[in-house]
């Protein structure tokens, strides 16, 4: 890939030359550079993992109590909610029922 010398817009290729879409400026090709491109052909596709199985056992747990069930175990995440000078909201998921609750530093 290669950008213009006179704009920065992206050129493409014309025979022996780079061409620029936008303001037409042209540079000859030269090989032995391109060789040393990345290019994204030829490169193996990979495989997209579903993840969703897993989801539960990517998040971690704490031992806190669940208002709705008593379980001692639940899922938690920090997540900003308020103002970004106030400190993040941490969330809980009960790894039993699933009731979601939160606790707000004071």
């Amino acid at each position: 890939m290669e950008f213009c010398d006179e704009c920065g817009s992206m050129m493409k290729t014309e025979g022996d030359v780079w061409v620029c879409g936008s303001c037409g400026y042209e540079q000859v090709r030269d090989s032995a550079r391109e060789e040393a491109m990345v290019t994204t052909q030829g490169q193996e596709e990979t495989e997209i993992v579903d993840m969703s199985d897993a989801e539960d056992q990517a998040r971690p747990t704490t031992r806190v109590q669940c208002p709705n069930c008593d379980n001692d175990r639940a899922y938690y995440y920090m997540q900003q909610i308020r103002a970004a000078d106030e400190s993040e909201t941490r969330f809980f998921v009960c790894t039993e029922c699933d009731h979601k609750w939160r606790e707000d530093d004071h």
